[in-house]
């Protein structure tokens, strides 16, 4: 039954095969767009407009440099760069 399973998982009806990585790769894309929002958008603001939002205001708060902003929104690329890394190895044969 279990081997029945894991078939089940490995095609969908258009033949396409969805691993485990499937759900890995999206939420890793889905929290590097929120952290490159998060934090470029909030050194862009911070130095636009003297305000800040999301995270990176949570960190100013708690007495962090100007620069964790740039942090959070390179932890973003970081993230963005292992989801394309995980679909593009789940592409390759």
């Amino acid at each position: 039954m279990s081997s029945q399973r894991s078939s089940q998982n490995q095609k969908t009806t258009s033949g396409k095969s969805t691993g485990k990585h499937t759900g890995t790769a999206g939420l890793l894309a889905l929290f590097g767009v929120i952290l490159l929002v998060q934090g470029f958008g909030s050194a862009i603001t911070e130095s636009a407009w003297d305000t800040s939002f999301g995270v990176s205001a949570v960190l100013r708060k708690a007495g962090a440099p100007g620069w964790t902003d740039l942090v959070v929104g390179a932890a973003g690329c970081a993230l963005l760069a292992a989801a394309a890394r995980v679909r593009l190895m789940r592409k390759a044969p």
